[in-house]
């Protein structure tokens, strides 16, 4: 029986993908061997050398539970995952970065929290930089008054992003690397795939909580980020906001939607003024397009 499948979404990205499946193969090869894991890599219609890359890697290893499947066209992190979860055996479902290397066997000791806490659907591994410093990869829903905080850049303070210490209970964890019960991520309706990218892990959590079953940052078990993936920070930047807004037009009142368009719109406004003030091309052009958005 496989008990976890390892599921890792590539976008021309395929020497981080490889140097990824070389840190979990370096640290679960008996796991891998016996067939208590397996990994699924999707390529997202990469359309340059990646799956070729990937191929001659996997065929260079013993392993045959390893897969490779390949989308026809960048579907997005979220249908990304979804299809190829489709695909998994495993009792729970880990969705892995590509640029992140595993550090430890932390895995495992998921898999017994998970086991052990009937009433955990989903947890949250650990985030480190490559200098050994954290990355917050956890935090608290974004209310009308934490979206505000978020705005004005206090995530950067640790208000309402963080890494902690401990074994917490959190309103959501980051997608990069989280792991799910494979029935209830079924229950759940999967990720919503009206997310490209970004928000539709805050957003399968929140689903998750008003179903009754919670979710923990799980400190013990941790990953170097590299972050060179396959976005850039205007990108980032313009689904991060298509995502807030139908996070509230999805979940909320519709009064509570156009305040958080107005929150939005708002900070978009002054990060042009500051662009035309400091002549600063990326600001202008960026948040330009954050006001077009329309869903």
């Amino acid at each position: 029986m496989v008990e976890l499948s390892i599921i890792i979404l590539n976008y021309k990205t395929s020497d981080l993908t490889i140097a990824c499946l070389k840190s979990i193969i370096s640290k679960f090869n008996k796991e891998l061997e016996f067939g208590r894991f397996e990994i699924i890599v999707a390529d997202n219609g990469s359309k340059d050398a990646s799956v070729e890359s990937i191929k001659y890697y996997v065929s260079s290893i013993k392993y045959k539970n390893i897969k490779i499947l390949e989308n026809k066209e960048n579907l997005g992190f979220a249908k990304g995952m979804n299809k190829a979860s489709q695909n998994a055996k495993g009792k729970y479902l880990l969705f892995l970065n590509s640029d992140t290397e595993m550090l430890d066997k932390g895995l495992t000791d998921m898999i017994e929290f998970l086991d052990s806490n009937k009433k955990v659907a989903i947890l949250g591994g650990k985030f480190m930089n490559k200098d050994g410093s954290l990355q917050p990869s956890c935090g608290k829903f974004y209310t009308l008054f934490n979206l505000f905080l978020m705005l004005i850049g206090t995530e950067r303070l640790g208000f309402l992003r963080e890494s902690p210490s401990i074994v917490k209970k959190v309103d959501w964890v980051s997608g990069g690397f989280m792991m799910v019960k494979r029935d209830i991520f079924k229950k759940l309706g999967c990720f919503d795939e009206n997310f490209f990218m970004y928000m539709e892990d805050m957003d399968i959590c929140y689903r998750a909580k008003k179903e009754g079953w919670d979710t923990y940052f799980f400190p013990r078990a941790c990953v170097v980020h590299n972050g060179h993936g396959s976005s850039s920070r205007t990108f980032a930047i313009i689904n991060i906001y298509k995502g807030i807004l139908y996070f509230y037009k999805k979940h909320n009142s519709y009064w509570q939607y156009i305040l958080a368009r107005t929150l939005l719109t708002a900070k978009a406004i002054t990060a042009i003024f500051f662009g035309f003030l400091t002549n600063n091309i990326y600001l202008k052009n960026t948040y330009k397009s954050v006001i077009r958005i329309e869903l």
